[in-house]
């Protein structure tokens, strides 16, 4: 049971003291104050006012096990009891941290066999970035500096993660982003190639990778880093040659291949992970989110045995968080996939869940606001668009219908996210088809409702 908040006086301070992860502060004050999460189960959030609300994002991409798993309460408790906390920095290890960097290990079937902790996705792409220029430094390539990543992706929120993303809004920062890092287009067909068949368009985009290669100089490359389906911008499902293409690429040219499994990861795809969905085998996977099911922050960095040899020759990596290894995050992320694996969370998806979301998606295609349905495990898309012929979005510009539809979407009791003409989902790997069903009907009366709104804008 939720306890008796004071949610008018929540909001107040929330207002006066909390800021807000991306957000318009300005926005938030105006609207009297934040949506205020009180509780939760299952797939299903509950807010201040009263709402019970199906949540189709599963938290922020990563709650994968639902939530109230008295399970992982009670393995923190026994955890916090025998050692709540020790660090790694000084010839030392906990239990929990290294059983789960094994178990870690054993999900890539010890090809990528070595794994270093940290708090975030953004962390974890942080260790990637100097993680990829020391091994190339040691390894007695220098110049190998240079990062490729693709414009519109997403890799974290701190310097290194804005600048390895390529979300332009997060460049604006001065400064950012930071040299050394090369961006080319993404492989979003619906947006940028509906004029060319899919495969040709996944081609176009691949050999846009390696046409960058060549000029600024192979000899100049350290890696290529990639969601296997881009996430925060938009579920974007690549063409199913364009990654293996890509590969193919950064083996010609002896670059690293990093493949972004902070939301793809732990079965959010159908498979274990997104690089087995593509048909990919990256030298270095960094995750988060599912490992832990966002119980306890936690993430990780998988790193193949030839990349940490050459480290070894170099003393100390001097990097590290005090949080790298958290025992009782360890812990929490060990029995959450314990839980995954006896459910058989990833395969369900794969079977059962996720073509279950792909034919109910594809429902909502007759819609007048409806461009396109895509979805790849529990994974989803909806383009909205004026005109179904042409794909011309609303207002001669992108972003006007995302936001709507979205807020829609909650008021009928769904959490989805509104990116650009577009709203996403990732909901809980426990999530039914009943409930899928559900979900579907509200994106219906949603689009619905937003129809007459949108027509009014032109």
């Amino acid at each position: 049971m939720a306890r008796n908040y004071d949610i008018a006086e929540l909001r107040r301070l929330d207002i006066a003291h909390h800021l807000p992860a991306q957000a318009d502060w300005q926005e938030i004050e105006n609207l009297g104050g934040s949506r205020i999460i009180t509780h939760a189960e299952g797939c299903y959030i509950h807010d201040g006012d009263g709402n019970r609300i199906l949540d189709g994002m599963a938290g922020l991409w990563c709650v994968n096990v639902g939530y109230g798993r008295e399970e992982l309460v009670e393995v923190a408790a026994e955890q916090m009891r025998e050692l709540p906390f020790y660090n790694t920095f000084f010839k030392t290890a906990t239990p929990p941290t290294v059983m789960l960097a094994d178990k870690i290990a054993s999900l890539t079937n010890n090809r990528l066999p070595h794994v270093f902790f940290n708090s975030s996705g953004s962390e974890a792409n942080d260790t990637v970035f100097r993680l990829v220029r020391r091994y190339w430094e040691l390894k007695g390539e220098p110049k190998r500096q240079i990062f490729i990543s693709r414009w519109n992706a997403y890799h974290g929120s701190t310097v290194a993660g804005v600048s390895l993303g390529g979300m332009k809004a997060m460049h604006a920062t001065p400064g950012l982003p930071i040299p050394g890092v090369e961006h080319v287009r993404q492989p979003y067909w619906f947006n940028e190639g509906r004029d060319m068949d899919e495969e040709a368009f996944g081609t176009l985009c691949a050999q846009a990778i390696e046409d960058r290669i060549l000029e600024v100089g192979p000899e100049n490359v350290a890696a290529f880093i990639g969601e296997p389906i881009q996430g925060a911008g938009g579920v974007i499902i690549p063409p199913k040659n364009y990654w293996p293409q890509v590969e193919a690429i950064c083996r010609k040219y002896g670059i690293l291949l990093v493949c972004d499994e902070v939301i793809t990861g732990f079965g959010r795809t159908g498979k274990m992970w997104g690089h087995e969905t593509v048909g990919v085998s990256p030298d270095i996977i960094p995750m988060a989110k599912g490992l832990s099911s966002g119980y306890l922050p936690i993430s990780a960095t998988a790193v193949s045995a030839e990349i940490v040899e050459v480290m070894k020759t170099g003393g100390d990596f001097v990097h590290g968080f005090t949080y790298s290894g958290h025992p009782v995050s360890a812990a929490v992320a060990l029995r959450n996939i314990e839980i995954m694996e006896r459910e058989g969370l990833a395969e369900r998806t794969g079977s059962e869940t996720g073509p279950y979301l792909a034919k109910a998606l594809a429902t909502l295609n007759d819609h007048e606001l409806v461009g396109q349905t895509r979805s790849i495990g529990l994974l989803g898309a909806v383009e909205i668009v004026a005109d179904k012929a042409t794909g011309a979005r609303f207002g001669g510009a992108e972003g006007t219908a995302g936001p709507m539809v979205r807020d829609l979407c909650i008021a009928n009791g769904l959490m989805v996210r509104g990116i650009r003409d577009s709203i996403v989902m990732c909901p809980p790997l426990v999530i039914t088809t009943e409930q899928i069903d559900d979900l579907v009907a509200i994106i219906r009366k949603a689009l619905d409702e937003a129809l007459p709104r949108l027509r009014a804008i032109g």
